[in-house]
């Protein structure tokens, strides 16, 4: 029973770890996304749509 809980509690600080390193991950992408969009939306002069077509089409 002892080993249970203390396997319990080593995987409870596991997840605690992986949910703040999420955390952070996903405010670091959506930085990075932000400012992605400001560099295109910069270097087109314009506003960045996702689904846009090529000129070439």
């Amino acid at each position: 029973m002892a080993h249970l809980s203390r396997t319990v509690d080593e995987l409870s600080d596991i997840v605690a770890r992986q949910e703040r390193e999420i955390e952070v991950l996903t405010r670091r992408v959506a930085r990075l996304m932000e400012r992605e969009g400001a560099r295109e939306a910069e270097a087109n002069g314009g506003i960045v749509l996702g689904d846009e077509r090529p000129p070439h089409y």
